[in-house]
């Protein structure tokens, strides 16, 4: 998004290098060669030092802005991560430790950044706040169900109708471990966001640049241009990873049995209840899941990666976006000894698929719409 706005800038509007500054973060090892921005690789799904610094630097540059600037922010899926600004009295330790039990913890993506927006001075439209009064515009990227601004990199430049009282309400359902520090932030009317109607917002424009329907509609396109049908079950699927697997892997036993070919495609933001100490995340533990659920069935076969190229993991560029089953895995796996069940219930989807050599591996993408999961089910 950089490059191309850096391209815009100075090469179609021919604008003069000193009138531009900025600062661009993405997460490690997605880096892009820009000319007058400098990128900050940072931390992500877990905050570190970098996204602490960067978010410092977008803080100072909106605070400098004046009534005749024009604040371009660009933002898609991952700013919540990459962009850490801790609310007063926290500190990065304290706001990772909230990172790890969120994500740990099965929330959804809307829950989780609830918690976010009201531990931050980025978040939830405070950038927009602190940028007034020059114009904001902001182009983004949606890789969450419903295209939510205020979801969306946790929502910087939009007003936020998340509340205190939700964030703690998302503590409470999940039981999150948190610090004390964290409780009282929680409950301080000072770290409440700004609300729609706020003379913060009077300056302010939102657009979507793409999002996960595109996405779909190629995909919708391209399967039946190879015969198959396309059941789409849409691009806001949310809930348990096992379970959404469980529900799919019957449908498509279901389509099988009416003697149909077609491919089900899901898109959306699933979440895993972490209870033991493997690697992996959603779209991986879908992955296995569902094998263990079509124990086998002849003539299907699936695909269950995130769009980034990174699907949970550790945070490194070279972690997995996902992975593939068909009717061979469950067999193979036998063959190594692997127990799909052990691996399950230790959350070992990516040590699964490691060792049978069907993990997902494209390497970062440089953009994020969204996860993408496909079954595709021949005829017998």
């Amino acid at each position: 998004m950089t490059e191309i706005a850096e391209r815009h800038y100075l090469d179609e509007l021919r604008v003069p290098p000193s009138r531009l500054a900025g600062a661009a973060v993405t997460r490690h090892g997605y880096g892009r060669p820009t000319r007058i921005v400098a990128v900050t690789e940072a931390g992500h799904p877990v905050p570190d030092d970098a996204s602490l610094a960067a978010a410092e630097h977008a803080l100072k540059l909106a605070a400098g802005a004046t009534k005749d600037d024009l604040v371009l922010v660009l933002i898609s899926g991952g700013a919540s991560a990459n962009w850490i600004a801790p609310a007063a009295g926290l500190t990065l330790t304290q706001k990772q430790a909230v990172n790890r039990a969120l994500l740990r913890s099965g929330a959804a993506i809307g829950e989780m950044n609830a918690v976010r927006k009201h531990l931050s001075r980025i978040k939830g439209g405070r950038l927009a706040r602190l940028a007034y009064p020059a114009r904001v515009v902001t182009l983004a990227v949606s890789d969450v169900p419903g295209d939510g601004p205020a979801v969306i990199g946790s929502g910087p430049t939009v007003p936020d109708p998340t509340t205190l009282a939700d964030a703690r309400a998302v503590v409470a359902q999940f039981r999150l471990d948190i610090s004390k520090s964290v409780g009282r932030a929680l409950s301080d009317p000072a770290n409440e966001s700004p609300k729609p109607g706020d003379p913060a917002f009077a300056r302010t424009a939102f657009r979507l640049v793409a999002r996960p329907q595109g996405a779909f509609h190629a995909t919708e396109a391209a399967i039946r241009a190879r015969g198959y049908d396309c059941i789409f079950l849409g691009d806001r699927i949310e809930g348990e990873a096992r379970d959404v697997a469980a529900a799919h892997a019957r449908l498509a036993q279901d389509i099988q049995a009416q003697g149909r070919r077609g491919v089900i495609v899901t898109g959306g933001e699933l979440t895993v209840t972490i209870r033991g100490k493997g690697r992996g995340g959603p779209n991986q533990e879908y992955a296995l899941a569902l094998a263990q659920a079509l124990r086998s069935a002849p003539g299907i076969a699936a695909v269950a990666g995130d769009t980034d190229g990174t699907d949970g993991g550790g945070g490194s560029p070279d972690d997995p976006a996902g992975a593939f089953i068909d009717e061979t895995t469950l067999a193979r796996a036998s063959k190594l000894g692997l127990d799909p069940a052990a691996f399950l219930a230790e959350n070992d989807s990516t040590g699964f698929f490691e060792r049978l050599g069907d993990l997902l591996r494209p390497g970062p993408t440089y953009t994020n719409v969204n996860d993408f999961r496909a079954i595709l089910v021949d005829r017998l």
